[in-house]
């Protein structure tokens, strides 16, 4: 399971001109489903997520959690974080898990998050989104479940 994680001022997912989902102070997490992640995967990078420290304390340093500075997540689910493109110039999605799969192992990263007492947002699954952020830092954070990066 891939995510990129933006920390963001705000942000929000429109669908049809309905927004689906909006955050102030927050992490905007995209978040790709591959072939072989399990409940395990998407646990391990909600944790993660819960924990890390990219927001700054009073002496400047990034040191707390979005949960130290009381903020929200907004999930989007992108199967397109496992485009390869390295035999041309049109990605392949041979590496991303069938929809059913991922929408569940995206269901229960969502879940995990607000199980932790994160208020979280989400997009809407297998739909074409629009998203919206205002990326503080800016910083953004990639993460793998299996740690490849």
């Amino acid at each position: 399971m891939r995510a990129v994680v933006q920390r963001v001022s705000r942000a929000r997912v429109t669908v049809n001109r309905e927004i689906t989902g909006e955050i102030g102070l927050g992490l905007l997490v995209l978040l790709g489903v591959g072939q072989a992640d399990t409940e395990v995967d998407a646990i391990y990078l909600a944790e993660k997520i819960c924990g890390l420290r990219v927001f700054e304390d009073a002496q400047e340093k990034m040191n707390r959690s979005v949960q130290d500075v009381g903020g929200s997540v907004l999930a989007v689910s992108q199967f397109t974080l496992y485009g390869d493109v390295r035999r041309g110039k049109r990605p392949s999605f041979d590496a991303a898990a069938a929809p059913e799969k991922a929408r569940v192992l995206y269901e229960v990263f969502v879940q995990h998050l607000r199980s932790a007492g994160l208020p979280c947002e989400t997009g809407r699954f297998r739909e074409m989104m629009k998203v919206e952020s205002l990326n503080e830092g800016p910083v953004t954070i990639l993460l793998d479940s299996a740690k490849t990066f």
